[in-house]
């Protein structure tokens, strides 16, 4: 694969999955049209870049071909980095145009509210673009008609997209085949950002009144003890409860509950809307000024400055009596209260410790 880009970190960006399916459609149509694959085979991406894919597999036969590319996801911790992307072209019907099969690997839409209908392949809706006009290219050059079906597949895609969004979201069978630019940025976590918003979609779409942004595994399942909410109304946050207010400011729902560690929510509640300790740090001095407005001493406030993590200045603060668990919680609310800016969308907050003890609560 040519083109290799980085970022000023120096860091590898990489390919989506939709590139990897429209450089494989595109070399499958070809060798169609002229019994020949191109490899490597270029394709232009919607800001222009023209990478050049080398294929891993190719197979023609009288009335398909097939090709295939490994995706290369540079330097981002990308699950489906390294795997085999495959598209079968066929001839469609007459006027038929470019039409999508999901193959195995991939994921078909079983629930509402995704850009896809319900029964469709899980290929959104840029690859769908970027191949249909890959393929009339193709066409154009070659003396095609453009009329194609389009099987694409992914191979291991069923057992990797066990480690994505895609069951919650009610894609069944396998993973989706994303991208917007074409391009992955290193850890930039658009696809766990995109997650999030199709969650919200898919919550929206089933009615649901009430959902919860959780920043892992042991807050759901405290959120879901509290509640009983369904799976499909929990999103995995994660560290980015930016991207979840923000989209919840355009695309509301009634309530939200955000939950997570004790440790995280203080820095929400200290205004930091992505909660990655790469990118944001637990505040000692906030922590030890919010004991204090709870009713805290100076020497209480002095040994939460001199603790070593936030669960310290919890322990600390519970030992003293002070509710600091609570006010926590309160300042997280208040700040993603902030960030709806007037969205009708009442917010509860719940602290837990590691355990998935709630130790703080707001509403």
């Amino acid at each position: 694969m040519t083109e290799e880009r980085r970022t000023p970190e120096g860091l590898r960006y990489g390919w989506t999955t939709g590139a990897c399916a429209t450089a494989a459609t595109t070399a499958a149509y070809t060798a169609l049209l002229t019994g020949e694959f191109p490899d490597p085979v270029t394709i232009t991406l919607p800001k222009g870049q023209t990478p050049a894919f080398a294929l891993a597999v190719e197979d023609l036969d009288p009335g398909s071909a097939m090709a295939g590319v490994v995706k290369d996801a540079g330097d981002d911790p990308d699950v489906t980095h390294g795997a085999l992307i495959r598209s079968t072209v066929r001839h469609g019907e007459p006027g038929s145009g470019v039409t999508f099969v999901a193959g195995p690997g991939v994921g078909t839409v079983t629930k509402a509210g995704l850009p896809l209908a319900v029964g469709e392949p899980a290929i959104n809706p840029v690859p769908r673009t970027l191949m249909r006009d890959h393929v009339a290219v193709v066409a154009a050059l070659h003396g095609g008609t453009g009329d194609v079906v389009v099987e694409i597949s992914v191979d291991r895609g069923e057992e990797l997209a066990r480690k994505t969004w895609n069951p919650r979201l009610g894609i069944l069978g396998g993973l989706s085949i994303l991208g917007t630019t074409g391009v992955v940025v290193p850890y930039s976590c658009s696809a766990w950002i995109d997650s999030i918003r199709r969650g919200i979609d898919v919550a929206r779409a089933a009615g649901y009144q009430h959902v919860a942004g959780c920043t892992g595994s042991t807050s759901e399942r405290t959120v879901m003890d509290l509640y009983g909410l369904p799976e499909d109304a929990l999103l995995d946050m994660g560290d980015f409860a930016g991207a979840v207010l923000k989209y919840l400011r355009r695309h509301p729902v009634p309530k939200l509950t955000i939950a997570g560690g004790f440790a995280k929510l203080s820095k929400l509640a200290d205004g930091h809307l992505d909660l990655h300790s790469a990118r944001s740090q637990v505040n000692l001095a906030a922590l030890a000024r919010t004991a204090t407005e709870a009713g805290g001493d100076t020497e209480l406030a002095e040994r939460i400055l001199g603790a070593n993590t936030a669960l310290e200045a919890l322990t600390l603060s519970q030992a003293n009596g002070i509710p600091l668990g609570d006010a926590v919680a309160e300042g997280a609310r208040r700040t993603a209260v902030e960030v709806l800016r007037g969205a009708e969308v009442a917010v509860d907050v719940v602290a837990i410790d590691r355990a998935g003890a709630i130790v703080g609560r707001a509403h």
